[in-house]
């Protein structure tokens, strides 16, 4: 079994996905991005319930890379406190392959 990591980010708008998206690529620090768009989120913030349209950039990487990847995100995210989670994942060995191959490990 080949584990990597997929970080799930939230984003306000499809084009800051797609901002921190390329910079983590020309980083070297993830392999893909994906972008869902549109969703619907809520949560508590400021002592009300908000609702709001979010883009969740899904961005595969393996563990090491983690730490480098959240802290590119925290420091040009617009969020005051940015949504990055991480989830462990397994593929097929070749996929797992080229991920470790595009992001030089």
């Amino acid at each position: 079994m080949n584990n990597f990591i997929l970080v799930y980010i939230t984003n306000p708008t499809k084009e800051e996905a797609k901002k921190i998206a390329k910079h983590l690529l020309n980083k070297k620090l993830i392999a893909c991005a994906n972008i869902y768009s549109n969703i619907n989120s809520l949560y508590h913030w400021k002592g009300k319930i908000a609702d709001e349209k979010e883009f969740i950039l899904i961005a595969k990487t393996t563990e090491k890379k983690y730490e480098k990847v959240k802290k590119e995100v925290e420091k040009i995210h617009s969020y005051t406190i940015p949504c990055i989670i991480k989830i462990p994942v397994s593929s097929n060995e070749k996929y797992f392959d080229w991920i470790r191959s595009e992001i030089k490990e």
